[in-house]
C-alpha cells in the first residue's frame, strides 16, 4: 500500500489541465466584473473633477467681487490679480467656464 501511495504522489507533482482551465475561467470572470466598474469610476472621477474646477473658478470670482465692490471679473482679471494661474484660465476658457 505504501508503494502505491509513493508512486501516486510522484506522478502528481503538477496541476491537471482541468484544474488550470477552472482557475483561468475564474480569473476571466473576475476581470469581467472589475473592468466595467473601473471604466465607470474613471468617468465619475472626470465629472467630479470638472465640477470641482468649475466651483473653484466661481469661488475665485466671488472673492474677487467681494474685494472689488461687487464687480464681476473676467478670467483675464482673475489671472492678472493672481486668483487663477494662466493654465487654469486656459482650462476654463476651453471648458467655457465664466466666473
Amino acid at each position: 500500500m505504501q508503494v502505491i501511495k509513493r508512486i501516486y504522489m510522484k506522478r502528481r507533482s503538477g496541476f491537471t489541465l482541468v484544474e488550470m482551465t477552472i482557475v483561468l475561467i475564474i480569473i476571466v470572470l473576475l476581470l469581467l466584473l472589475v473592468i466595467p466598474n473601473a471604466a465607470n469610476q474613471r468617468k465619475h472621477a472626470e465629472t467630479t473633477t470638472g465640477e470641482a474646477f468649475k466651483s473653484m473658478v466661481h469661488t475665485q470670482g466671488d472673492l474677487y467681487a467681494n474685494e472689488h465692490d461687487d464687480q464681476r471679473p473676467t478670467l483675464q482679471q482673475l489671472e492678472a490679480d493672481g486668483y487663477l494661474s494662466a493654465k487654469q484660465v486656459a482650462k476654463a476658457q476651453s471648458a467655457g467656464i465664466e466666473p
